[in-house]
């Protein structure tokens, strides 16, 4: 077995700290869109767009295995019913994990729904949706993921909305071995999006818009599948990768319990019709 300094050693040396003021065109690759998606301001603005024919989407050049990562979103304005803005962390093949953003446009007026998710070897069915307490449709608010060993926490401008603790000892799985880009796309889904697919897209509206800038990311980046930092709970010995081990604080828990009480719209661990022979075992945690 390993001692703690081999395990450390590698790991410190993996953990990269992509500066805040970071450039579009040095870490992600417009994938798709045949020009719907633009690289704009010498690299500070991303935009993607949505019509008839296409949607657009981007992913991020480095893959990370844990990490705390941030986006500054601004979300597709008036009647947006029908489109999906996806920001999510993946990684590939049948038993991929992955940690969820999607914003589910709606008609003019209403608010967005906030939907999250956590894959774990290709399983997830643990949704659970949030509206916002500001239109993110008018500027840009800030959409964090932290990622450890020990949770996942999504938060919105610093507060935290869900935590997705590590169960592993109940035998439930978490996402530690795999690692996963960025990933991004505006497209449409109005046979499911907006009220089930009720509404659906206008497209004399097109074409749709989603705005980003101020990617920052705190995180282990791997090369060629050489190293992962997934082999120990151990934090790196640098206060600077203090989110390695970073947990939620009292004030941060108040946070979360108010989102939770007030802007949530949908939680799987409520849903017993759902899951008839019982719920997820994480949710007698939660």
């Amino acid at each position: 077995m390993a001692s703690l300094k081999t395990v450390l050693v590698p790991l410190v040396a993996l953990l990269v700290t992509v500066a805040s003021a970071s450039n579009f065109y040095n870490d992600f690759d417009i994938t798709w869109g045949d020009g719907r998606a633009k690289i704009l301001s010498n690299g500070e603005l991303l935009t993607l767009n949505l019509d008839k024919a296409s949607g657009s989407g981007f992913q991020s050049r480095n893959e990370y295995l844990f990490g705390k990562i941030d986006m500054q979103l601004k979300l597709v304005p008036g009647n947006s019913a029908g489109t999906v803005t996806a920001y999510y962390l993946s990684s590939k093949g049948s038993a991929w994990d992955e940690i969820d953003f999607e914003f589910l446009g709606n008609l003019s007026g209403d608010p967005y729904i906030l939907h999250t998710n956590v894959f774990s070897q290709g399983k997830g069915n643990r949704e659970q949706q949030f509206y916002l307490w500001f239109d993110p449709t008018a500027d840009f608010h800030t959409y964090s993921i932290l990622w450890n060993p020990q949770r996942i926490v999504f938060s919105v401008d610093g507060t935290p909305i869900r935590e997705f603790k590590n169960l592993e000892s109940m035998g439930v799985p978490f996402p530690k071995n795999q690692p996963m880009r960025i990933y991004s796309s505006l497209w449409n889904a109005d046979d499911w999006a907006t009220r089930g697919g009720l509404v659906k897209t206008d497209w004399a509206l097109a074409p749709f818009t989603a705005s980003y800038r101020n990617f920052n990311a705190e995180a282990c980046v791997l090369s060629n599948g050489a190293s992962s930092c997934g082999t120990t709970t151990s934090p790196p010995a640098s206060t600077s990768n203090a989110w390695f081990s970073e947990e939620l604080d009292s004030t941060r828990q108040e946070r979360l319990k108010w989102v939770r009480e007030n802007y949530m719209v949908y939680n799987y661990c409520k849903d017993v019709n759902r899951f008839p022979q019982g719920l997820p075992t994480e949710c007698s945690m939660s």
